[in-house]
């Protein structure tokens, strides 16, 4: 008898929200692969049962997002350097009854940049990151590796910020929220990894006018996907780029492991996503 297709999904809770379903079957439509991504609502609490049960029916991996991600890499029987070094796992794939774990949001994040920003490059110049959760370690981490000369991290909680910039090490200040119109100044790749402009909640009110002239301006909000304060960044005449475009890449690494097709983020892919 021949193999069974292959079976990944997102595990989450809640889950009826994510995009991954529409966007991993995007590819799997367009590349003609065998295969089924579904949705997997994991209630905080049952995250071993619901890691053994991927092994036990024979999935090939999952996604992994809130609020799991720290356990389950804590879980994992092995882990790639990255995701350590985030201490959070969004990606899982098995491999002979081994699972493995990754975390791609940082990938994701810098290839959105590059694709979306022709020719930007981490080492411009400072980069300011406005928030100290999970998305912005993983973006600090990205930004630092790529060779971010300094990286001004500011968040509500200044001890928040502190304990990012201790784990992760590197040229990361702190500042306290007051100081983040200051640390506007001369940044040349500006980041808001708050849901402050998202959809539902207050928008992020801060002028940008004092930003490097070259400078970038990314959210990783994408509903809507022009936030506040990208329009603010497009108001000052600073380039922008959106945050669809890190969900749809952190997705290509796991979607090759668990299908076999290295896959491509395209106008198509985006449509999709959005209409789901």
């Amino acid at each position: 008898m021949s193999a069974p297709p292959p079976v990944a999904g997102v595990i989450g809770w809640p889950i009826g929200h994510s995009r991954s379903p529409a966007l991993h079957g995007h590819w799997l439509r367009r590349y003609g692969l065998p295969g089924w991504y579904v949705p997997l609502a994991v209630a905080p609490g049952a995250l071993p049962q619901a890691l053994a049960g991927l092994r036990a029916l024979g999935f090939s991996g999952a996604n992994v997002t809130l609020p799991h991600k720290e356990e389950a890499l804590a879980l994992a029987d092995v882990a790639t350097p990255r995701a350590r070094r985030i201490g959070a796992a969004n990606t899982l794939v098995l491999r002979d009854g081994a699972l493995e774990a990754d975390n791609t949001d940082g990938f994701g994040f810098l290839e959105n940049l590059r694709a979306g920003a022709s020719g930007w490059r981490a080492d411009a110049g400072p980069a300011l990151v406005l928030g100290a959760g999970g998305a912005a370690r993983a973006v600090v981490a990205a930004l630092i590796d790529a060779g971010a000369p300094s990286v001004r991290l500011v968040n509500r909680t200044r001890a928040r910020a502190d304990a990012l910039a201790d784990a992760l090490g590197g040229p990361v200040e702190t500042l306290d929220w007051a100081q983040a119109a200051a640390a506007v100044d001369g940044a040349a790749l500006l980041v808001n990894t708050t849901s402050l402009g998202m959809q539902g909640q207050p928008p992020l009110e801060l002028s940008l006018a004092a930003a490097a002239p070259h400078a970038l301006a990314t959210d990783i909000v994408y509903a809507p996907l022009v936030t506040p304060f990208l329009a603010e960044a497009a108001a000052c005449g600073l380039r922008t780029v959106d945050g669809l475009g890190m969900l749809l890449h952190q997705a290509r690494p796991g979607f090759e492991a668990w299908f076999g097709r290295a896959p491509e983020v395209d106008a198509a892919l985006r449509q999709a996503v959005l209409s789901a």
